[in-house]
């Protein structure tokens, strides 16, 4: 079983407006989400064995929540519940598709998530990252989660996916991001993601800092690109690439979260969650990853908000 911790929140998501003139405000439409959230109902609708290990209110949205994990196959006994509301999340998309958000977190529930007991033997992999990793006290239990289920031999998976708005101090959070690094086996980064992080200018040079950051202690770091594809830095095959997939974009929320989740379904179909396999994975084994990563994304930035894709969809 794969367990993905981490955030689950409300995206309030602009609705499409058919009125001329339109309003000055436009509506808003709630939406399950929150990056670990996406990519554990994404995991459940590709088949892999999942569950989700959170904390969650017991407000309207997280009964909803809740509900979407479980129509996805995710197992919920992770969960833990409490009274205070649920983080929501304001999308700005822009013309492009590409989303911005802006954040109402203050007392929710995912922020008091507490380190639960040694997860059960059966998990081969544990997924973390997003705001779960930056919030306080919940951030460091999320924390110590991943350094004690990557002591006892799980396959571990870092998505940080940055939201720079909510972190108050950018130099002490990249330094510790530097310490999760020999305890993940596989790092996931989008471009913006890896320049906020290595603290350079868009375009600047990415290689010496990822290859910096692989000699930490992954196996591989994969590099999305957006519409341009997908790259991999690893120990055993060097830099692989592979293509973007031509859709007509509506929006690109829960894409990165689809490849976090299509990644690791594909390592578990190959039988390689273990950092010594996915070191040891050749070019080819990274491009069929890596095309099935993109193909995955593809189908999610095609419709509104983060839906991602079923395993009939990308098997057509």
């Amino acid at each position: 079983m794969i367990v993905v911790a981490g955030e689950a929140l409300i995206d309030l998501v602009p609705a499409p407006v058919s009125s001329d003139p339109a309003p000055a405000l436009p509506p808003l439409l709630p939406q399950r989400g929150g990056g670990p959230y996406n990519a554990a109902v994404a995991l459940g609708r590709l088949g892999s064995p999942t569950a989700f290990c959170s904390r969650v209110s017991t407000d309207a949205f997280g009964t909803a929540l809740l509900s979407g994990l479980r129509d996805a196959g995710v197992d919920t006994a992770l969960v833990q519940r409490g009274p205070e509301p649920t983080t929501l999340a304001v999308a700005d998309v822009g013309s492009d598709g590409s989303a911005g958000y802006g954040f109402y977190t203050e007392g929710t529930a995912d922020r008091l998530f507490a380190l639960p007991p040694a997860l059960p033997e059966g998990v081969s992999a544990l997924s973390v990252g997003t705001c779960s990793l930056v919030l306080e006290p919940g951030a460091s239990a999320y924390e110590a989660l991943l350094k004690r289920e990557s002591a006892r031999g799980v396959f571990t998976a870092l998505d940080p996916n940055i939201r720079a708005g909510l972190i108050a101090d950018a130099g002490a959070y990249r330094e510790r991001f530097l310490s999760w690094l020999p305890h993940v086996a596989l790092l996931k980064l989008s471009v913006e993601d890896a320049e906020w992080l290595a603290d350079i200018g868009s375009g600047e040079d990415l290689d010496v800092h990822l290859s910096a950051w692989l000699e930490r202690g992954p196996a591989a770091i994969v590099l999305t690109r957006g519409g341009d594809g997908l790259s991999v830095w690893s120990r055993g095959a060097g830099q692989v690439s592979v293509p973007g997939t031509s859709v007509t974009v509506v929006d690109t929320i829960g894409a990165g979260d689809t490849v976090n989740a299509a990644l690791l379904h594909r390592l578990r179909e190959i039988d390689a969650l273990s950092h010594a396999a996915v070191a040891g994975l050749d070019a080819e084994a990274w491009r069929d990853v890596l095309g099935f990563a993109a193909r995955a994304a593809a189908l999610t930035c095609s419709r509104s908000g983060a839906e991602p894709p079923y395993a009939w969809e990308l098997s057509a």
